[in-house]
């Protein structure tokens, strides 16, 4: 059996890695057919959504109040998943470059609970190369595994 039917059973998990405006609807349209644990490092953003409210607008209260995404802001929640998707923002500097900070910094936090065969996906946007030269570096050195 593989991870798709794994996840589709309960088997496995998907997380999903920043809950903003664009990581917020692809959690819950996931959680309408698997588990997902919906990770945030914002804590005040995940009492707002335990409680039913959608800062974003994205979804909507009545969506968020009826989801089975558990939201959490605690990182070792990662370690139930084997599919992670990473919906961070890419803001820009004043110099019109892109800020990769919170891209590395969730690659840091999520490598640190990736187990053999995770499967890791960038919803954020990035330029090519950010994945294989940034991302993936990050996420071997933290977890002490091999892509591929």
């Amino acid at each position: 059996m593989g991870l798709y039917e794994k996840l589709l059973n309960g088997e496995e998990q998907l997380s999903l890695v920043g809950l903003g405006y664009v990581g917020m609807p692809i959690a819950v349209a996931y959680a309408k057919k698997i588990k997902v644990v919906g990770f945030d490092s914002n804590e005040a953003k995940i009492d707002l959504y335990r409680k039913g409210i959608d800062p974003t607008k994205e979804v909507g209260d009545e969506a968020i109040r009826d989801t089975k995404v558990q939201f959490t802001a605690n990182p070792e929640e990662l370690s139930k998943c084997k599919f992670h998707i990473v919906a961070v923002p890419t803001p820009v500097h004043p110099d019109h470059t892109p800020d990769l900070s919170p891209v590395e910094g969730a690659s840091h936090t999520l490598g640190k609970y990736l187990t053999k065969g995770s499967i890791v996906v960038y919803e954020s946007t990035v330029y090519p190369g950010v994945t294989e030269d940034i991302c993936k570096p990050i996420l071997e050195q933290e977890s002490g595994l091999k892509c591929g």
